[in-house]
């Protein structure tokens, strides 16, 4: 039976690392949600959302809901992994506790999120979800490189970097700021697209932007052949 007051899922930007980056918002709703989810690759590992919302909450005065998501793409595997996520976080909400799920940047920007609370609202129309705005890693690196994304009529583009060296080329030829994401398995090609279009000294490379293991390259010539973390960006200031 459903309670009478349902809780609500709130969707929180925690910024990209640096704790200072959290807005007072989502700061106010992570300190009053009985819950804290949050994403994790395997059961008992920490998340990074999960170490920026520890600066300001005591886990021991929290329930605790670390949600395992499905890095897989085996169908069934996935259908059975989601459902699992989805009435893990319906439980609470469903006896009226508001859930208070922290994630990196922007919780509608390439967010863990997003499928998340869609199929929640699937299953369970009456849910109520509310997202709450973070300041996105995209944002953090034009900061950090002190590196303006656009100015007047000029055009961005915030792409999840792909083997399609067609598309890439076809972002970097229309528009005057491109953003690659998730460019770690494909910064060689990228280097290469670069150097074929002149735009290997319009290009800067930012790993963990803002956290305490924030790294920037402004030569990224050097980068060539680089193992570097799944939270590195690219952006093209063409």
């Amino acid at each position: 039976m459903t309670s009478e007051r349902l809780g609500t899922l709130y969707g929180l930007g925690v910024g990209p690392g640096d704790p200072e980056y959290i807005t007072v918002k989502a700061l106010r709703l992570l300190q009053a949600a009985p819950v804290l989810a949050y994403p994790q690759r395997r059961m008992g590992s920490k998340s990074y959302a999960l170490t920026v919302a520890e600066h300001y909450v005591n886990l021991e005065e929290k329930e605790a809901l670390g949600l395992v998501f499905p890095m897989t793409r085996d169908p069934e595997v996935l259908r059975r992994q989601w459902q699992a996520v989805v009435d893990a976080v319906w439980a609470p909400l469903q006896a009226g506790r508001d859930v208070a799920f922290v994630t990196e940047g922007d919780p509608l920007l390439y967010s863990t999120f997003i499928h998340m609370s869609r199929l929640l609202m699937q299953q369970h129309p009456e849910a109520r979800v509310v997202p709450v705005a973070g300041v996105s890693s995209v944002f953090a690196a034009a900061a950090a490189f002190q590196l303006p994304l656009a100015d007047g009529d000029e055009t961005v583009a915030i792409v999840p970097a792909t083997h399609d060296r067609t598309k890439m080329r076809a972002m970097l030829t229309t528009h005057d700021c491109v953003i690659f994401i998730k460019v770690a398995k494909v910064l060689d090609e990228l280097l290469d697209l670069l150097e074929e279009l002149g735009l290997t000294d319009k290009a800067v490379v930012g790993t963990r932007i803002s956290s305490d293991e924030q790294l920037l390259w402004r030569d990224v010539r050097a980068l060539r052949g680089a193992d570097l973390n799944y939270l590195t960006i690219l952006v093209v200031r063409t």
